[in-house]
């Protein structure tokens, strides 16, 4: 089964990091990385642009509505993701626990709807 992984954290919080934390940070994503490509769970990922650099569109009464940023003020922002390959939510939980903004942020796990069923 497949699942999305979404990172949520504060992005202030990031831009307060020193250079030093930051890129430990990274390193330690590049390890887990490593360890879920070898494991054959990881299917894609990616860190998402800040969202000073978000859009949002919306359709209302037949009228595309664009707004620069995100559509909704929350606490933690989604900065990223993975797609991976699990064999239950057990797994896919598991998984997400070693993500490491998992000791600053909340991953959310969601379970793909499988296409063509």
């Amino acid at each position: 089964m497949k699942y999305l992984l979404l990172i949520h954290d504060e992005e202030k919080a990031w831009d307060k990091m020193s250079e030093a934390d930051q890129k430990a940070i990274y390193a330690e994503y590049g390890q887990f990385s490593e360890q879920i490509t070898a494991s054959g769970n990881m299917i894609t990922g990616a860190q998402l642009q800040p969202t000073s650099t978000a859009t949002s569109v919306r359709v209302r009464d037949g009228k595309r509505l664009v707004t620069d940023g995100p559509f909704a003020e929350t606490r933690e922002q989604l900065g990223g993701y993975y797609l991976i390959e699990a064999g239950d939510l057990d797994e896919a939980i598991g998984i997400a626990a070693r993500i490491p903004s998992v000791r600053m942020g909340t991953i959310e796990v969601r379970p793909l709807v499988p296409m063509g069923m």
